[in-house]
């Protein structure tokens, strides 16, 4: 999980007594977990959720509802819990991406970005999420929405975590 400071800047609050009641909620709620050193980690959100079968999504077919397995969502989407956390999405700059405001985006603090990878970064002092662009020995943040421009950091420039998925409830 991030440290406060992150936290205070991934979300936009504007001091750590914010993040503060946040994360004493989250905690209140089952959302994560605080040790004896403060240390903060993700709880499991889902039990084990059966697997009814294979749904068409193009010309439908006749199929049987049929358990073949079940599946732990969290264990599904989160590989490394130590290192993930959730950020709400804000704007409209990955929607053709499928990433909508109002999203969570599950992200993981660990490893190295690849080209493509939509990353969050902090770029000449503030945050974004866009996908991570290395050609031709030059970093630049691209979004998803023909609307913007590419980013290409002046000053500063770090990626603190790579998006693994997106949760949307409809």
């Amino acid at each position: 999980m991030p440290g406060y400071q992150e936290i205070m800047g991934l979300v936009g609050f504007k001091s750590k007594n914010a993040v503060y009641k946040l994360i004493n909620k989250l905690v209140e709620e089952g959302v994560v977990n605080k040790d004896s050193r403060g240390k903060l980690t993700p709880n499991k959100l889902f039990g084990e959720i059966p697997i009814l079968g294979l749904v068409e999504a193009g010309f439908p077919t006749s199929t049987d509802e049929v358990l073949t397995d079940t599946l732990s969502i969290d264990d599904y989407l989160v590989e490394h819990k130590e290192a993930s956390y959730l950020l709400e999405v804000k704007g409209d700059s990955m929607i053709d991406e499928g990433i909508k405001e109002g999203d969570l985006v599950l992200v993981e603090r660990k490893g190295e970005p690849k080209d493509g990878d939509i990353v969050i970064a902090e770029v000449d002092g503030g945050w974004t999420m866009k996908y991570f662009r290395k050609r031709a020995g030059k970093i630049y943040l691209e979004a998803a929405n023909k609307n913007y421009k590419p980013i290409y950091p002046k000053y500063d420039f770090r990626v603190a975590a790579i998006v693994k998925g997106v949760i949307r409830k409809y």
